[in-house]
């Protein structure tokens, strides 16, 4: 078996957005441990929203393959000072095996390769101490800020609680144990 990264086109967004709704929310979500099912219902994303991010020129969505088959992907975004990471899927059945880690680690050389960001932020709900965790575990620390959770913006799901928001982690990306150069200007 082979494992391969490659760049979404707008013809992968229904893939991707089944794959993303298979990893946090509804009963699919639950064979994994990153679901979302508990706090949030509805869908997490669709194939039109999947397309608008593709489509967009400081976004990029990586997507990782084991063969023929889509096991992961992840959304990029081009922000001024920083990059922003989200959405970071595994396929239920095959979270826990690793995948996340190299997904991971493949979005922190891409944004560093491509767009020469040291800095990567990214949001995950307050709520998802274990996600946190992991997270922490990889090098990214929680910068103590906070963004309010869209409450009536259905995009985001429906909440099934009233204390829900993010907080936002970040990373200083580093090679060899070093830390990478600033970004040129």
């Amino acid at each position: 078996m082979s494992e391969c990264f490659k760049v979404a086109k707008l013809g992968d967004a229904e893939n991707l957005s089944r794959l993303v709704n298979s990893a946090y929310r509804g009963e699919s979500s639950r064979c994994g441990w990153t679901t979302e099912a508990d706090l949030l219902g509805g869908q997490r994303t669709d194939p039109d929203t999947v397309r608008e991010l593709i489509s967009k020129n400081h976004n990029t969505i990586l997507q990782m393959h084991r063969d023929a088959d889509l096991i992961g992907c992840v959304f990029l975004q081009q922000r001024a000072e920083s990059a922003y990471l989200g959405m970071l899927t595994v396929r239920p059945d095959l979270q826990a095996s690793g995948i996340g880690r190299r997904l991971l680690a493949a979005a922190e050389d891409w944004v560093f390769e491509n767009w020469r960001f040291r800095l990567v932020e990214m949001t995950v709900i307050r709520q998802r101490s274990e996600l946190i965790a992991w997270y922490e575990r990889r090098g990214y620390v929680n910068t103590q800020r906070t963004e309010p959770f869209p409450y009536g913006d259905e995009k985001f799901g429906l909440p099934k609680r009233s204390d829900l928001e993010f907080v936002i982690l970040a990373k200083h990306l580093r090679r060899g144990g070093r830390e990478l150069p600033s970004r040129p200007q």
